[in-house]
């Protein structure tokens, strides 16, 4: 089912008006992949109604007025990625494409595109019910963060957007309570998951060092990013707050994580999986083809790459989602006509976290003084593959469902310490659930620069490898490992560079094509070496390659490109 978007869509649902408007950053598909989507549901499902506004312009009131004005709120989000790392390259040049928008041409998301769209909002409804921001641009920039494109720390995004609430995180429960809050007329101050502009901090949060400070003082940025990322999780957080001027940030602690069970409620609910023919007549969204057919079948990740937002936003917890409730939507799509029998992708962030977790950590909420899989797989997270295995095989057997796919990155050293079902996990693999290649994420092989990514050392990639071989000749087949790798992390030189080609040549007797330059998200780890010059965790000094043109040098050393 389409959420409206047109006026006579509400006309046909006898709607007068909406009770919450989301506005986005991507062309409105309705999908489970797609967060916007998603929140929207959710909020039906509870008795709301919800109206999508997507990509308004920016420079008339047509688009942003045509559905009224909510009764309860405005939801504005950028879209399934940052826009600013939607618009430009990791050299700061234009895309000139862009898959979530119709047509596939990069003319339609706006810099900054939270703040535009609360900014066109104002301009057209003044005194208008609240601004509540969410989404991973949002979400990242909550507090005071280090932004790549301008070079610079800038405020909470809550300032710079004039907005009154940001829900941060995947946001369904706080979502939730907060429409239902508004809607009772309460003050929203006390929910969880939520951030907040306040003139004098709750007495119970935590400070952190002002937006002052840390502009001022890089030690104190780093002191900042430590505390603010020890306090996500929702069995140990504490509330935080930071100065801005004379006001404060608040940001209360996270939401309980979803269950199993409201998580496989999520995914029942009545997604249209296409999109909305008003946008779809604009142009082909080149994006639906990935993401039309696939399943998630779990959220959050435990690897806590120090590049990767993922931790941050989705979770340190994976939480998966029940065997019944996958089946289920599995056999929902074999009734599509444009279904051809291929699920592309079976999987999460990492696909080899299903069924696993840390029981320990769900009990206690994560550690502090250890991490689940750097520098090595923690004993107390058993990992254990055959939950996914089990379900790769029965997916297979439905009727109507000729192939599924493993299309996300496989963790090669969580695999590795499974030994009980490591070969039979890599043999499925191989076996029924690959096209061809088999995508694996080792970043890089020098030492010093995966220790700073927070990455397993080689070892662990050359015996994956071996594995994949034996499994390959095994099973008959002609397949190939796909291994991606990240140009000028900082610590990484371009004598690093050579060092890992020369790896790659002799090793894996490849030459990587699927090389990006590192590319500093807000609210990560890898973001403040880039901006302090230091390794976080020891306050030593690293070498950060700053100049664009060395850093495109650095990828071509792997890949035999020239400077473009």
């Amino acid at each position: 089912m389409f959420l409206p978007t047109t006026p006579d869509e509400l006309k046909k649902l006898k709607w007068d008006a909406l009770d919450v408007i989301l506005v986005t950053g991507d062309t409105y598909i309705d999908s489970p992949f797609i967060g916007v989507s998603v929140i929207g549901h959710v909020l039906v499902h509870a008795g709301f109604r919800v109206g999508i506004i997507a990509q308004p312009d920016p420079d008339t009131p047509a688009d942003i007025s045509r559905l009224g004005e909510p009764r309860l709120f405005w939801g504005i989000t950028g879209g399934c990625m940052d826009s600013m790392v939607a618009n430009y390259t990791a050299t700061k040049k234009k895309r000139k494409s862009d898959d979530l928008t119709a047509g596939g041409r990069n003319h339609r998301r706006p810099d900054r595109a939270v703040v535009v769209y609360a900014n066109l909002i104002r301009r057209y409804f003044k005194n208008t019910t609240p601004l509540v921001l969410g989404g991973v641009e949002a979400s990242l920039r909550r507090i005071a963060h280090y932004d790549y494109w301008s070079d610079s720390i800038r405020r909470s995004i809550l300032f710079d957007a004039r907005a009154d609430a940001l829900v941060y995180g995947m946001a369904e429960k706080a979502i939730l309570e907060l429409a239902r809050t508004l809607r009772d007329g309460r003050r929203i101050n006390d929910i969880r998951g939520i951030c907040y502009i306040a003139p004098v901090p709750p007495p119970d949060h935590t400070e952190l060092p002002s937006y002052e400070d840390v502009v001022a003082e890089k030690t104190l940025f780093n002191r900042m990013f430590h505390l603010f990322y020890r306090n996500n999780d929702p069995l140990t957080a504490r509330g935080l707050f930071q100065k801005h001027g004379p006001r404060f940030l608040v940001q209360n602690p996270p939401q309980p994580h979803l269950t199993s069970g409201e998580f496989d409620e999520i995914y029942a609910l009545d997604f249209a999986r296409d999109v909305h023919p008003y946008y779809g007549a604009q142009g082909r969204v080149n994006a639906l083809e990935t993401i039309k057919f696939s399943i998630t079948s779990h959220r959050g990740c435990y690897g806590e790459c120090n590049f990767c937002s993922i931790g941050v936003h989705e979770g340190r917890t994976v939480i998966s989602r029940s065997e019944q409730s996958i089946m289920d939507e599995a056999r929902k799509l074999t009734g599509f006509s444009d279904f051809k029998g291929y699920i592309p992708d079976i999987g999460g962030a990492t696909a080899n976290m299903y069924g696993m977790e840390c029981r320990k950590k769900q009990q206690h909420g994560v550690c502090k003084s250890k991490r689940c899989l750097y520098p090595q797989v923690c004993d107390s997270l058993h990992a254990d593959h055959s939950r996914q295995i089990h379900l790769l095989r029965n997916l297979q057997r439905i009727p109507g469902v000729k192939k599924v796919f493993v299309a996300s990155g496989i963790r090669h050293d969580l695999l590795l310490s499974d030994k009980k079902h490591c070969a039979e996990y890599m043999r499925e693999l191989v076996k029924s659930h690959t096209s061809g290649q088999l995508k694996v994420a080792p970043e890089h092989t020098v030492p010093d620069v995966l220790t700073l990514m927070s990455k397993p050392q080689a070892v662990a990639l050359l015996n994956f490898k071996r594995l994949f071989e034996k499994s390959n000749e095994s099973s008959g087949k002609k397949q190939y490992l796909t291994y991606y790798f990240i140009a000028a992390h900082p610590g990484c030189t371009e004598e690093d560079m050579h060092r890992l080609k020369s790896f790659a040549g002799r090793e894996l007797k490849t030459t990587p094509r699927q090389v990006q330059i590192f590319t500093p998200l807000p609210s990560t780890y890898s973001s403040v070496m880039y901006y302090t010059g230091t390794d976080p965790f020891t306050g030593k000094k690293i070498f950060v390659e700053k100049k664009n043109d060395n850093k495109q040098k650095q990828k071509n050393i792997l890949t035999g490109g020239q400077n473009r």
